[in-house]
């Protein structure tokens, strides 16, 4: 039968698993670094996975196909409930949290603010969807644990990544350069804490944004190790 289905350009795809993790069907998957059309008759033609693609590797087109098969996707997804995703360990998928915020009236103490997933800057890919006219906010991890109301006065509004420069192997400044250069960023806000180690990400992101050439706002907050704002 002939009927709408997606195509992937494996020239234009960079390998980022945005349209795997946004298949309801588990029709895509991830081969030698390129997203694939496993099973024709698992894709419904919806294209949930088109706005989530970065580089406009996939499009319509009418083909023959054979029909889509309900009964044996809803198999799939009750088979592969504990098995990792396609394209490799479940925790790096990324994905966009949309939250109705601006409705809320006023702070929500217990409600999540993560816009995105993964959160950590090594995971990240750089060219997500949502970095697109992000306000970024990059922070040292226990910032989060340290200061009470975190996700209402830092994460708000803000895209999150997040880093320990003294557990972590390497510099975060390389990757944060690509992030800032290829992606319109509007500002960056640190979130640090106060022990010496934590001016590594500091450092990182003043670096990164040297690098890039771009004269963008920028601040950094120092929290305490007992949870209280020393500077901002």
């Amino acid at each position: 039968m002939k009927r709408r289905m997606i195509h992937i350009n494996e020239e234009k795809c960079n390998g980022c698993g945005l349209c795997a993790a946004a298949c309801h069907e588990g029709a895509i998957g991830m081969a030698d670094g390129k997203a694939k059309l496993l099973r024709e008759d698992y894709c419904d033609g919806l294209g949930d996975c088109l706005p989530v693609c970065p580089t406009g590797a996939i499009t319509f087109e009418e083909r023959e196909a054979p029909a889509y098969d309900h009964a044996a996707v809803q198999a799939a997804k009750e088979k592969s409930v504990s098995k990792p995703l396609p394209c490799g360990c479940p925790g790096t998928q990324s994905k966009q949290i949309i939250r109705q915020t601006e409705s809320v009236p006023g702070p929500v103490e217990s409600g999540s603010m993560l816009s995105q997933w993964p959160v950590q800057i090594k995971l990240v890919p750089v060219n997500a969807p949502y970095f697109d006219g992000a306000d970024l906010l990059i922070a040292a991890d226990c910032t989060a644990y340290a200061y009470g109301g975190f996700h209402q006065k830092f994460m708000r509004g803000r895209v999150t990544l997040i880093g320990c420069p003294k557990l972590d192997e390497g510099d975060y400044a390389e990757k944060l350069t690509d992030i800032i250069m290829q992606n319109n960023i509007h500002s960056v806000t640190v979130v640090r804490m106060e022990v010496p180690c934590c001016g590594g990400i500091e450092n990182a992101v003043k670096n990164a944004l040297q690098a890039s050439g771009k004269f963008l706002p920028w601040h950094v907050v120092v929290v305490s190790t007992d949870g209280r704002i020393l500077s901002e």
